[in-house]
């Protein structure tokens, strides 16, 4: 059985031409003009990549600064000790810990967003790994969150980092501002984006490096980007 459309998101499509692929100043423009909802909704970008992940030399993954933010309040916890762990609570962590923090996740309490430790205390940390792996809060070098400089890494949290990694079948998806946010800072922080996304593209990848891109809102249809303006940002 069809899955029924509601009136308000069929008006929406109506908006966006789906046989079109549009440039990146087009898309905004376009996706910004699909605000329907009560809230500020996040603006999320869904990329295919030509890339194999089964294969360790294809994987995509790492972090990005957005230069605007998220538009989301971040919740950090720490796992330090000692000097660290004053670090982390001076550069704003809500959380900080070690044996105790590691206790309550083992639990199944997740007070945080994302999840920093120092890498003398991933073999702590490890014991809880299987809870945290499966919601993406494992600390991880690649993302900057297993790193002995804590405070950076905490300021780089609240600041609009977002992690990205592709997923079995060669996606990435990721919030990159908010609906709320002007044409210059969506811009802005989707081109950083896909900056580091060419950054990562392994030596291995064969053929077309993005084959499909596109924005949309929380509650919108997506908009089609064109994908060699994409792959030409460096």
């Amino acid at each position: 059985m069809a899955k029924k459309i509601s009136k308000r998101f069929k008006e929406l499509l109506d908006k966006v031409d789906s046989k079109k692929e549009y440039s990146l100043e087009e898309a905004i423009k376009t996706v910004k003009n699909l605000k329907s909802a009560k809230f500020d909704e996040t603006i999320e970008i869904a990329l295919k990549l030509n890339v194999d992940p089964r294969h360790a030399d294809q994987m995509v993954r790492g972090s990005v600064v957005l230069p605007a933010g998220t538009g989301k309040s971040v919740r950090v916890a720490v796992i330090a000790k000692d000097i660290k762990a004053d670090e982390a609570k001076k550069a704003g962590a809500e959380i900080v810990g070690a044996e105790d923090l590691i206790e309550e996740i083992a639990k199944g309490v997740f007070n945080f967003d994302v999840l920093i430790a120092t890498p003398n205390m991933m073999g702590l940390v490890g014991k809880v790994g299987r809870l945290l792996g499966p919601k993406g809060l494992m600390p991880n070098p690649k993302t900057g969150t297993v790193t002995m400089d804590v405070a950076k890494a905490v300021e780089n949290a609240k600041g609009g980092q977002v992690n990205f990694r592709v997923d079995k079948q060669g996606n990435i998806h990721a919030g990159v501002g908010k609906v709320s946010f002007d044409e210059a800072q969506i811009t802005d922080n989707l081109s950083t984006f896909i900056k580091a996304i060419n950054k990562q593209k392994p030596s291995t990848a064969k053929g077309r490096y993005i084959k499909t891109a596109a924005i949309s809102l929380t509650m919108s249809p997506s908009v089609s980007l064109e994908t060699q303006e994409l792959m030409d940002l460096r």
